[in-house]
């Protein structure tokens, strides 16, 4: 079996590309918005919150959870969501290091 593509790059471009697929669809970005306005949430919550079918809700959820971005705890019949701080870090980080060295270049470009 052959390598994938991801192979090629470092375990943090692996890390940043996984958080930037799942933010690339606009509901997840709604639902990540919605968490941090009511800091924590039941999906029954988000579902009434956005234009979308609750197994498509659940979809991006997953999505989400998948890629680090919210965590989930069961509570009885529902799982209840909030933001992992950790991967909003590494995004800070990453795109913080983007803006210094822009800010910090000498020569404009194109």
């Amino acid at each position: 079996m052959g390598a994938t593509k991801t192979d090629h790059f470092t375990g943090k471009q692996n890390a940043i590309a996984t958080l930037a697929k799942a933010l690339g669809h606009p509901a997840r970005v709604a639902i990540l918005e919605y968490l941090l306005k009511v800091d924590t949430c039941i999906c029954g919550d988000i579902v009434n919150e956005l234009p979308l079918a609750q197994p498509t809700v659940s979809q991006h959820l997953k999505e989400l959870k998948n890629a680090g971005l919210i965590k989930g705890e069961i509570e009885g019949n529902s799982v209840c969501y909030c933001i992992d701080e950790k991967a909003i870090q590494k995004l800070k980080a990453y795109f913080g290091a983007i803006s210094t060295k822009l800010e910090n270049r000498k020569t404009d470009c194109c």
